[in-house]
């Protein structure tokens, strides 16, 4: 009887979108593109980033890394190269492909070095809730990575997955590179803010952009009257963009977490934010 190991494993779960379809419109020609796309694309990305190739069986992929940060940094460099892959191809044969992402307890045959278990089930799950060409990450993997400047985590919500007794909260990654975020919301007794940031505009500006109720000192203007002067400011650093309390009178918050005077937290699509009674939700635009 073959030995086992059990071991926590950032794993890499991917599925064809449309596969079935494409099959039946050219069955020689869908697996010729695949084949290609695992040797020229999936393999290099994978071993560029620390990780090993499982398997593969028909149009799935499996892989395992060391870390969260290096599987989901592969996931991003696949699906970068599977773009510029797709461009070589008529619309209707592009690849795209789902990629799920979920840290987890794996157990490994000594024999063969497959790998089994319910991070892997996990995985699975949480690939069919990704886009085509996209990546969905369950939370563990969210707290535990920082993003490229490029790139931003949004809000997937919870879902009740087959065969999982609980539920598993995803989040998508998205590209935020010349994108524009929009914080949109409002105070309880109902007037309504909001204001656009051009991440392009914004990754040009090292001293970030102010917010606060002062016209004459600060970017973005929150005419209220919780809002100080020069309540807060954004800024997007290697980390992503982040949010930075000045010291203001009512305090500002992301996710019901107090930011610090001083300190800066995350900011990514999905979240809420407040400044002063003023609570934004943020999406990407």
């Amino acid at each position: 009887m073959a030995s086992m190991q059990r071991r926590l494993a950032a794993i890499v779960h991917a599925d064809l979108a449309g596969f079935t379809r494409m099959m039946e419109s050219g069955e020689t020609r869908t697996f010729r593109h695949l084949k290609t796309a695992q040797i020229e694309v999936w393999r290099p990305a994978i071993v560029a980033g620390g990780g090993r190739l499982v398997g593969t069986a028909g149009d799935a992929m499996l892989a395992e890394f060391g870390s969260p940060v290096a599987a989901v940094s592969a996931a991003i460099d696949i699906q970068e190269r599977m773009a510029a892959f797709n461009q070589g191809l008529d619309e209707a044969h592009r690849m795209m492909f789902r990629i799920g992402v979920h840290l987890g307890e794996v157990i490994v045959d000594d024999e063969d070095q497959n790998i089994f278990g319910d991070g892997v089930n996990l995985a699975a799950r949480i690939q069919a809730l990704a886009e085509p060409g996209g990546i969905a990450v369950s939370r563990t993997v969210r707290d535990m990575t920082e993003l490229k400047i490029d790139y931003a985590f949004a809000e997937g919500g919870e879902h009740k997955l087959k065969n999982v007794s609980r539920p598993m909260h995803i989040f998508h990654v998205r590209s935020a590179a010349g994108g524009v975020l929009r914080f949109e919301g409002g105070v309880a007794a109902g007037q309504k803010f909001a204001f656009d940031v051009a991440l392009d505009r914004l990754k040009s500006r090292p001293q970030g952009m102010m917010i606060g109720r002062a016209a004459d000192q600060c970017d973005l203007v929150l005419p209220h009257g919780t809002v100080s002067r020069r309540h807060a400011r954004l800024v997007l650093a290697d980390a992503g963009l982040q949010i930075e309390d000045q010291g203001s009178t009512n305090g500002t918050s992301v996710n019901g977490a107090a930011v610090k005077a001083g300190a800066a937290s995350a900011v990514r699509p999905g979240d809420r934010v407040r400044i002063g009674d003023i609570e934004f939700g943020i999406r990407k635009v």
